[in-house]
């Protein structure tokens, strides 16, 4: 019997998928070999990225990622790059970056220190503040009084695991539901399956601004945790992350982003043309005067 076979098949196929990896980690070769960029495109993740319907993806961070995709196809010297989208959501977007389907994901995913494990991140380009959205009516302004609540969340984010985490849930027990996306989640909310909903602030702010009726809710209590939202890509292609934080510092240096920022947060925005009305916030202009792609836990160490 040969037992020598199987080693060689188990060491060229070891080297085949080596080499698999490495191609695939080639995005801008992938670019402009294919004449196409897929990006990861977030149905409703409120104003940094949501959809109208009919494959018509757009928000702050669409609208970017759209922009970036212009600036590679300018570097590569491409008469023409088709843009793709492929909707993710929070349980497959981080698996369909790492396994090829999806270029580049510029919708609302947190950089930390755990996802850093399996992608990389572009510069931060929104940090963003883990709140609580409940009814106005609902007499709930704080954590401590969500004790025997029942709580939305959306599947694959973070948001529930930092409330049980926060100082001030200490005894604090609530059931949690989960909702397939951002916009299933606030539904929970608004047909009254769940008490609160806890996500990012300005996906709160997004859907409440597309509501039937916008006051019948409101954002309260504590900061639970702030989190840099950046563009989410693969591991180890130093090249494709360097074309993608120089797109995005060009955006910021020429003032594009700040404008992109008041067109979706500041100025009505389709398709009910009303105003999420978040400004700039101060954590946010910092990581834009000091580009960086530090992870979560190190704005937690400040």
């Amino acid at each position: 019997m040969n037992t020598k076979t199987p080693l060689l098949t188990t060491l060229a196929l070891s080297a085949l998928l080596a080499v698999a990896g490495a191609a695939q980690a080639d995005t801008l070769k992938k670019i402009k070999d294919s004449g196409s960029i897929t990006l990861g495109a977030r149905e409703s993740s409120g104003a940094l990225a949501y959809t109208l319907g009919d494959g018509k993806y757009v928000g702050f961070h669409t609208e970017m990622a759209q922009r970036i995709a212009a600036d590679l196809q300018k570097q590569l010297g491409m008469a023409k790059l088709d843009v793709k989208f492929q909707v993710v959501t929070s349980q497959n977007r981080i698996p369909l970056v790492t396994n090829g389907t999806v270029d580049l994901e510029c919708g609302s995913t947190t950089n930390n220190a755990t996802r850093q494990k399996d992608v990389a991140f572009a510069v931060t380009t929104y940090v963003e503040e883990v709140r609580i959205a409940t009814k106005a009516n609902s007499g709930i302004t704080a954590i401590n009084q969500l004790n025997g609540k029942t709580v939305a969340t959306t599947t694959g984010t973070t948001s529930v695991q930092t409330l049980r985490k926060h100082e001030r849930a200490t005894g604090v027990d609530f059931k949690e539901v989960f909702g397939k996306d951002h916009a299933d989640s606030f539904l929970l909310l608004e047909s009254g399956r769940a008490d609160a909903f806890v996500m990012d602030g300005q996906i709160l702010a997004g859907n409440i601004s597309k509501s039937k009726a916008p006051a019948d809710f409101k954002i309260v209590g504590e900061v639970l945790s702030v989190e840099p939202i950046a563009c989410m890509m693969r591991k180890d292609d130093p090249a494709f992350k360097k074309a993608v934080d120089d797109s995005i510092k060009g955006m910021i240096k020429s003032g594009d982003l700040a404008k992109l920022y008041d067109k979706w947060f500041m100025q009505p925005i389709p398709p009910t043309n009303t105003k999420v009305g978040l400004p700039l916030s101060e954590a946010t202009k910092a990581a834009w005067a000091n580009p960086n792609d530090k992870p979560m836990e190190d704005y937690a160490k400040k």
